[in-house]
């Protein structure tokens, strides 16, 4: 079997593993810091929060722990909307996770706001000029993604920065795919607010990150008040094990993202070389855009997608974003960027990883050639 789906998720590196497993040990409550149980859950928690505040060159006291990237999503997103009394409205690009739109429409209908939808490109990079147009005194708040979990594609975040703080919009940054992948420092800088999840940087599920600053948190409207923790913005008790986990996966991130992203990235080249070289029809839909590395969004012309992952049960990639798989339909992100139905039903993302390796790419390739050849022989029949 060869797991290509590393947007999707990621197995937990083994030395993360090691390290949630003693977290585990430290089972007190991080609030009862009146006895040593507690105490030590909270110092865990606290070393993973510099960890994680490392990874985007921010201070500790701009992380707030979630239970993952969706989470987050609605904690910065809504909360920050109902924090902006007067400025009901967001705008958001029409290729963001599901979840950010699901999150943005909530705060809209929270807030009797409307939510403004920001066109791309045929390369799925965001019109600038459309955004620009879309940003008034009523907006509250612009979100992008640093990084399309489907094409891979890299946002221009520093020109949206720009066109949001010209009118003292908030800037949202969805860093979920961009960490671990490419380089932190133009959103990290920028944004007013990101967020990120564990188990898309060999991390355990069940963690993530909203990153803000102090001043944009007073902004928040805290949605889970409860006991006073991760600063009232985010109530309940913390995952200890998860959260450690989290914090180790980061700083692995940061140290080893340079040398993953060579050798990924030319796997990655490699799998696209062959592919094109061995089928016609091959179409990668991110075109020349500026893309992560380990992500190929391709097209096989005359071949279903969904029968083409059928046909090849031994290789693991997708037909699009994974939140969206239990209702099979064309890519929202891909019919964004223009393709037809059709286009876009015949378009595979395959995404590589940290454990991926050459002989693995090779199998992969020969597979998705015998596939995508079967499918059309079908098809043609």
């Amino acid at each position: 079997m060869v797991y290509l789906d590393y947007n999707a998720s990621t197995p937990v590196d083994q030395r993360v593993l090691s390290l949630v497993a003693e977290a585990h040990e430290a089972y007190g409550n991080p609030a009862s810091s009146h006895h040593k149980l507690g105490h030590a859950a909270a110092e865990l928690i606290e070393e993973a929060r510099d960890r994680v505040a490392c990874l985007f060159t921010r201070r500790s006291q701009d992380i707030i722990f979630t239970s993952g990237a969706t989470e987050a999503a609605v904690l910065g997103l809504v909360g920050a909307m109902l924090g902006a009394r007067g400025r009901p409205n967001a705008v958001v690009s029409t290729t963001e996770h599901k979840a950010i739109l699901a999150a943005a429409e909530l705060g809209a209908r929270l807030t009797g706001g409307e939510i403004r939808k920001a066109k791309v490109g045929e390369d799925g990079i965001i019109d600038l000029a459309h955004l620009a147009e879309l940003v008034d005194e009523s907006v509250s708040l612009v979100a992008v993604m640093a990084a399309n979990n489907e094409t891979g594609v890299i946002a221009p975040v520093s020109d949206v920065v720009d066109i949001a703080h010209q009118s003292e919009c908030l800037v949202f940054i969805d860093a979920t795919q961009l960490v671990g992948k490419g380089s932190l420092h133009e959103a990290a800088s920028a944004a007013d607010l990101m967020i990120c999840s564990s188990h898309k940087i060999y991390g355990p599920k069940g963690a993530g990150a909203l990153v803000a600053s102090r001043t944009t948190q007073k902004a928040i409207v805290p949605l889970m008040p409860g006991g006073g923790q991760e600063r009232g913005i985010r109530g309940g008790t913390q995952n200890t094990p998860s959260i450690v986990g989290f914090g180790l996966a980061a700083e692995l991130a940061m140290k080893e993202q340079a040398a993953d992203e060579a050798r990924i990235g030319q796997l990655a080249e490699e799998l696209l070389a062959f592919l094109m070289s061995e089928l016609s029809g091959v179409r990668l839909n991110s075109g020349k855009a500026k893309r992560l590395s380990n992500t190929l969004n391709v097209r096989f012309e005359g071949a279903d997608a969904e029968a083409v992952m059928a046909s090849m049960p031994d290789v693991l990639v997708s037909s699009g974003s994974a939140c969206q798989s239990a209702v099979p339909s064309p890519s929202h992100v891909l019919l964004a960027m223009g393709r037809s139905r059709r286009e876009a039903s015949e378009s595979l993302r395959i995404s590589l990883g940290r454990p991926t390796t050459g002989e693995e790419i090779r199998q992969a390739g020969r597979s998705i050639v015998e596939a995508v050849s079967r499918v059309r022989q079908l098809t043609s029949d």
